[in-house]
């Protein structure tokens, strides 16, 4: 705890005459010895006031922003965001989320608080400094390590349908439980999700899936109901079908548990959302091949397919960071091909080819989607997967295929044989990718040109200077 900070925003409050709590997620963390950089400071009067007064009191060492439309203002404060606001009493209507706000006192704030561990307060006032207020028994919520409601649940989700998606995030990020009566106040109010906007459901539930252990969270979505209206997709991959004694694995609980997998080696945001989405399209390629078994061949292309449909409407991020996703759902099988067979240069040149720089991340999550129960299989597959990176290792450095460029261009193409840009162009360059990645020429402008010339003279085409 950040005392001269914390007793600097005290000596302010006794000046301004207002009364000033440490309240929220803060006092939880510190409670738990978690660090935070995250600091709520609640005043009995105008926040906004306190803030401007602290700021000017830090010095040049702060700058403040005052957000007037919701009461609040920010200070920071070196590595730290300082949020101000009144206390308030809150009422809600019941097509939005958004709160009618009333001045209020202590007790009202702390009423209005979405759980019990994220209600209690600390005294920043010299009179009282470090006393805690904790209505609701919230230091008893941490030590049985639940996520409570401090009022009727019922009311609290119906009032705010986002907090239901907060308990759950809780729950996954600290490794609590949610309290039964809460837990069932959250699949009878599933319905109210409607009122909550796509991007505020994206933020929390990026948080679950950044978690220590994601499935943690979306076991939690899946047993309220909550998953089938932010997520039908995935519930979709639930269920085992069997045909003649022969079933498939349950690609629901197989996908958790390659995001389980991955977490330890991995907080990359997209590359989980790749663990999460990299079977998606196995529904709706199953099918039953007697003497077979089960197959859904072309899943990585259908599920690539998908991803922007998911993104669109999950209000996600239609760049980049999709196309990343897209990509690593369209390789994931291509490594664990590599890992059942003999690993040949060409196979790996191609691999690093079409993944460039995002090798390591695919690798990393086809290692996570070794899911058999089988330890010896588990092993072998491993030791394969170890063959196929040190593989790539040797490849790149010899040839230098990863984010590879022609070394004979279109234009010196086109500048050769006079030509405009067509078909021919394309062959030529599609001839001389394939014979580097083939390993039939090196990566280079003089094997290169001297292809060139060759697959042009295969097309009836003679460069400038013989004419």
């Amino acid at each position: 705890m950040d005392i001269p900070l914390f007793r600097k925003i005290g000596e302010v409050a006794d000046r301004m005459g207002l009364e000033a709590w440490l309240i929220g997620g803060y006092v939880r963390d510190l409670l738990l010895g978690r660090k935070s950089v995250d600091i709520d400071i609640m005043a009995v009067g105008n926040g906004i006031a306190l803030a401007e007064g602290v700021s000017a009191a830090l010095g040049n060492r702060s700058q403040v922003t005052v957000f007037r439309n919701f009461g609040t203002a920010l200070v920071r404060y070196r590595h730290m965001d300082i949020e101000f606001v009144g206390a308030r009493r809150e009422s809600y209507r019941a097509d939005s989320r958004k709160p009618l706000v009333e001045d209020g006192t202590l007790e009202d704030d702390q009423k209005r608080r979405d759980f019990t561990i994220n209600a209690m307060a600390v005294s920043l006032n010299k009179a009282d400094f470090g006393k805690l207020i904790d209505p609701f028994d919230g230091i008893g919520d941490l030590e049985r390590q639940v996520i409570r409601t401090p009022l009727d649940p019922d009311i609290t989700f119906s009032d705010d349908p986002l907090r239901m998606m907060r308990a759950i995030r809780f729950a996954t990020q600290l490794g609590f439980t949610v309290d039964e009566g809460t837990l069932q106040a959250i699949a009878r109010n599933r319905h109210r999700m409607e009122i909550v906007s796509g991007e505020r459901v994206a933020e929390e539930l990026h948080k679950i899936i950044l978690a220590g252990k994601p499935s943690t969270g979306f076991l939690l979505l899946d047993d309220t109901g909550l998953l089938e209206m932010i997520f039908p997709e995935l519930v979709r991959l639930k269920g085992v079908e069997t045909v003649g004694g022969v079933g498939h694995k349950d690609n629901f609980y197989h996908t958790l548990k390659v995001l389980d997998q991955l977490a330890p080696h991995s907080d990359d945001l997209w590359l989980r959302w790749a663990a999460l989405l990299h079977d998606i399209a196995k529904p709706a390629t199953r099918k039953f091949v007697p003497g077979q078994g089960w197959t859904f061949h072309g899943h990585n292309v259908v599920g690539t397919r998908m991803i922007p449909g998911i993104f669109r409407r999950m209000k996600l991020p239609l760049n980049e960071k999709m196309k990343y996703v897209q990509k690593m759902v369209d390789l994931h099988m291509r490594p664990i091909v590599l890992a059942e067979e003999v690993v040949t240069d060409s196979a790996v040149r191609r691999l690093l080819f079409e993944a460039g720089d995002d090798i390591d991340d695919l690798m990393t999550l086809c290692e996570a989607d070794i899911t058999s129960k089988n330890i010896s299989k588990v092993r072998k597959y491993y030791q394969n997967f170890q063959l196929v990176r040190q593989k790539l290792r040797e490849i790149d450095e010899k040839d230098a295929i990863r984010n590879f460029q022609p070394p004979v261009t279109g234009e010196e193409i086109m500048a050769t044989f006079a030509l405009p840009p067509g078909k021919e162009v394309g062959l030529i360059k599609n001839a001389i990718k394939d014979a580097i990645l083939d390993g039939e020429i090196g990566n280079n402008h003089e094997e290169a040109y001297a292809l060139m010339l060759a697959r042009g003279a295969e097309l009836g085409l003679k460069p400038k200077r013989e004419e």
